[in-house]
């Protein structure tokens, strides 16, 4: 079973849509058994609270329901539970370092790797009022992660990185 952890500053907006875009691309491709998918925050800001409406409404638009999801944050412990943790922007993988003490097994990564441009990060919505550019961003990401995912039969490694 391959472990996916998404992750952005406060776990309302972007790291849920990812979250729940992949679910629904995997359900969509019959490989649910084969994942297990989250998302969490870096920082403590949100804990506790829903996925903000405009992320709600965006998903919702696309068929995708979210609606039990709560905010949480990073831990540690979450390095060694996920096969890969991925962050929307280079602030969330500087935190997401910071808190998991650091990367020995190449396991943290930014979304838009995925999509073919390792330069670009997801732009936090909560700022810029975009939510379909951030699905779009996000989307590219999932699709990505999975295309590699599936053509390597879940083995993750640096290699699998464009």
């Amino acid at each position: 079973m391959t472990r996916i952890l998404f992750i952005c500053h406060g776990n309302i907006c972007r790291s849920p849509m990812a979250e729940f875009v992949m679910k629904d691309l995997v359900r969509k491709a019959g490989l649910e058994s084969q994942f297990h998918i989250e998302s969490a925050a870096t920082s403590t800001e949100e804990i506790g609270n829903p996925v903000y409406p405009p992320a709600r409404r965006k998903l919702a638009e696309h068929g995708i329901d979210c609606a039990d999801k709560t905010a949480r944050q990073l831990r540690n412990e979450d390095y060694d539970r996920f096969d890969l943790l991925i962050g929307m922007d280079r602030a969330n993988l500087r935190n997401m370092h910071r808190i998991c003490g650091g990367d020995f097994d190449g396991k943290l990564h930014l979304l838009m790797e995925y999509a073919g441009r390792p330069d670009a990060e997801v732009a936090d919505p909560w700022y810029t009022g975009d939510f379909e550019t951030t699905w779009q961003d996000v989307l590219a990401g999932c699709q990505g992660v999975l295309d590699i995912l599936k053509n390597h039969s879940g083995i993750v490694d640096e290699s699998m990185i464009y």
